[in-house]
């Protein structure tokens, strides 16, 4: 079996590693215990979550052993990391629910049993830390000349970087300390914007332990335009079906960029390289067979193959005119509502299809609003029972965007 680390820099997830042909050789050799940390700050993951957690899973399916840490203690100060003002401070109780919605979802897809992987929260011992101590121990180590070179601090020295947020790389680097000295882990994995975080870990752990641990990061999920994927107009693409539903996550990786296709393959499903640089190596309108095995691919391993099914039949079905088919997102409605008509605007604000009535505007006088595939060319619009078919009414906002409204 190939090393994992091959795996990792074959499908283009390693951006940087300290001590490249060491770690190579140490996870060649025995089973690494290494972590990823998630700060709690929403109650579901995203799918740029996901590239972390498919890293995790190769990791896994390799022999190596899982940590992740949920960061129910540095959350309560947020991490500084690009951002141009201070995150807003989350109570207690915010905290640990989310923390314990992320213990729920990573479950689904990384293996806890028997020892296999475990989950922490760095609350357990940052919480209740005596400032004295801490700052004796670990907050010596640490030179704030050079802290204000690493981007995270320096990009937010115009706008004004508070002490509390400074003391975020501290707390990060901790959290590897305990690790190592808790379950002999070896290894810190994150996002190419932890960098610089991570390195205050490594550091710490070798200059106090006396020890080789290792820090390697992965590459942003970002689109060729550059845009981090996962943002859209509307907002977030969440790994809660709740929030996003199965139906919207493939009806967004089904219309990424062509250029985008063969990237995400690699990064995002388990497909054979081989495979992978087949399709995406597809042109003109072939490469839409490609995108529909990447939206499958994905919507399976986020939430089986059952939604995975159905959501490739409902896509499949706006194609051929039984959009109302499968599992499109939808609201029920009472049908008092338009019995004289309801404005398009209220509709779509009602339906969270846009913000604001500014935002509602904008859209329609640029076409991007549509009544079962017509064009509504007026912002007077109003909905009534003329408009539905079966009692039912598929709303497209722009291009990906569908819902449909039931009464």
């Amino acid at each position: 079996m190939n090393n994992v680390f091959d795996i990792l820099s074959e499908r283009g997830y390693i951006d940087q590693v300290t001590f490249e042909d060491e770690l190579k050789e140490l996870l060649e050799k025995e089973s690494v215990t290494f972590y990823i940390g998630f700060d709690a700050t929403a109650d579901s993951l995203t799918l740029g979550h996901f590239l972390q957690i498919m890293v995790m899973m190769h990791m896994q399916k390799a022999g190596h052993r899982p940590i992740a840490l949920l960061g129910g203690g540095t959350t309560m100060i947020g991490d500084p990391s690009g951002k141009t003002d201070m995150r807003k401070i989350m109570t207690k109780e915010m905290i640990d629910h989310n923390a314990s919605r992320f213990k729920k979802q990573l479950s689904r897809f990384i293996d806890f049993s028997d020892d296999k992987a475990m989950t922490v929260n760095n609350a357990d011992w940052l919480l209740n830390l005596n400032f004295l101590e801490f700052m004796r121990e670990i907050g010596v180590h640490f030179s704030v000349n050079r802290m204000l070179t690493f981007d995270c601090y320096k990009n937010r020295m115009e706008k004004g970087l508070t002490f509390f947020e400074f003391s975020y790389m501290l707390m990060q680097s901790y959290d590897f300390l305990k690790l190592y000295r808790d379950h002999n882990c070896k290894l810190q994995l994150g996002g190419s914007d932890q960098w610089s975080n991570i390195l205050g870990g490594y550091e710490l752990v070798r200059k106090l332990e006396q020890d080789k641990v290792y820090a390697m990061t992965f590459k942003l999920l970002t689109t060729a335009a550059g845009t981090k994927m996962g943002k859209t107009e509307a907002g977030t693409i969440w790994l809660d079906p709740e929030k996003t539903p199965p139906y919207e996550l493939y009806q967004y990786m089904r219309n990424v960029d062509d250029r985008d296709v063969e990237k995400f393959l690699s990064l995002l499903t388990f497909l054979p390289m081989d495979e992978v640089r087949r399709l995406g190596a597809l042109e003109g309108a072939e490469i839409n067979k490609a995108k529909e095995v990447l939206a499958y691919e994905v919507t399976k391993s986020i939430h089986g193959k059952e939604e995975a099914e159905k959501a490739q039949q409902a896509s499949r079905a706006l194609f051929t005119g039984t959009a109302d088919e499968g599992s499109i997102p939808f609201t029920e409605m009472d049908k008092s509502l338009f019995l004289s008509g309801m404005p398009i605007i209220d509709l779509l604000r009602e339906l969270e299809l846009v913000k604001s009535n500014s935002e509602g505007r904008r859209l329609i006088q640029q076409g991007g609003i549509s009544i079962d595939d017509i064009k509504v060319e007026s912002i007077d619009k109003k909905v009534t029972l003329d408009d539905f078919k079966n009692d039912k009414v598929l709303i497209r906002k722009g291009k990906k965007v569908y819902h449909q409204v039931r009464i």
